[in-house]
């Protein structure tokens, strides 16, 4: 004689206990049973801005989950940025220091370096001179999405003109 098929999952149960996740009762709209299935208005409404309430909140999860995820990953590019910037620095620290002893070696070391000072300088200059003529020509307000703004106001006050 062999014994009936069980599944392992639930041997040892009785039926009404076997884990698993159940499904939820059928849900049953606000006063439904005591009006015999017909909700009134208010109900309706009560529950429409229950559901998009929820929505809303549902939304807004999303988008926090969203955002955290992205500045994780905007954190992360930045670190490398900023670890490649360091080792640039270092590159030219260092290259610098091989023009100093390149020269070393046809002048006195002292001049040597003066010479690779001097070059640095004239380049931050040229940079500095650049960065500052081209930060005038900033402008902070932004001119068409104020004008449009302008034009969006005078069509709100008078739509159909």
């Amino acid at each position: 004689m062999t014994a009936p098929f069980t599944d392992h999952r639930t041997a040892g149960y009785p039926a009404a206990e076997a884990p698993g996740p159940t499904p939820p009762p059928p849900r049953q709209p606000p006063g439904s049973a005591e009006r015999g299935g017909h909700e009134s208005l208010g109900d309706l409404i009560s529950e429409i801005t229950g559901d998009l309430s929820r929505l809303v909140r549902d939304e807004i999860e999303l988008a926090k989950a969203e955002i955290k995820q992205e500045a994780t990953k905007a954190g992360k590019a930045s670190g490398m940025l900023a670890g490649a910037g360091y080792a640039g620095h270092m590159a030219v620290v260092l290259g610098s220091l091989t023009v100093v002893f390149a020269l070393a070696a046809v002048m006195p070391p002292a001049w040597a370096a003066l010479v690779v000072t001097a070059l640095w300088a004239l380049a931050g200059a040229v940079l500095w001179s650049t960065g500052r003529k081209r930060l005038k020509d900033v402008r902070l307000k932004p001119e068409q999405t104020v004008q449009t703004l302008k034009e969006d106001a005078a069509w709100a006050r008078h739509p159909m003109s």
